[in-house]
């Protein structure tokens, strides 16, 4: 399949809990290295976030078996505390995640722009994964 660079994919979930918990979970490289793979046969080695318009963040996914890894980066456009976050990553994509929170659950909506290398079914498909395993370890983890 063709993709383009104009292409949007979003994904979304509903987390049981409250916005400021999520925030702090989707932002603090101690929780980013818990959470942040599609499958089980993923981690992320380490993170690191400046979370500030033209601060920089970064990732190091890798497979358990050593057999692949990659970085992930890029620098924020926007930040605005307990509701979005906009940035850009390394390769020049947009990506914008709203989180609305309301009492004991907060949805999150997260937007980016497509990469042409892979079909946009298989994108989002990978993304939805990394939003749900977020989504159940927030909902299982105490502050």
């Amino acid at each position: 399949m063709e993709t383009t660079n104009n292409a949007k994919v979003t994904v979304k979930a509903t987390v049981q809990a409250p916005v400021e918990k999520v925030w702090e979970y989707w932002t603090e490289p101690v929780h980013i290295t818990k959470w942040n793979q599609a499958s089980d046969d993923w981690h992320t080695t380490h993170a690191e976030n400046d979370l500030r318009a033209g601060g920089k963040f970064s990732s190091r996914m890798e497979a358990k078996d050593g057999s692949f890894g990659f970085d992930f980066g890029g620098t924020y456009d926007e930040v605005k505390l307990n509701e979005s976050i906009s940035y850009t990553l390394g390769d020049g994509r947009k990506v914008n995640i709203t989180f609305k929170g309301q009492g004991n659950e907060t949805e999150i909506i997260e937007t980016f722009d497509a990469e042409t290398m892979n079909p946009i079914e298989m994108q989002q498909q990978g993304w939805q994964a990394i939003l749900d395993n977020f989504k159940k370890y927030a909902e299982q983890t105490n502050m």
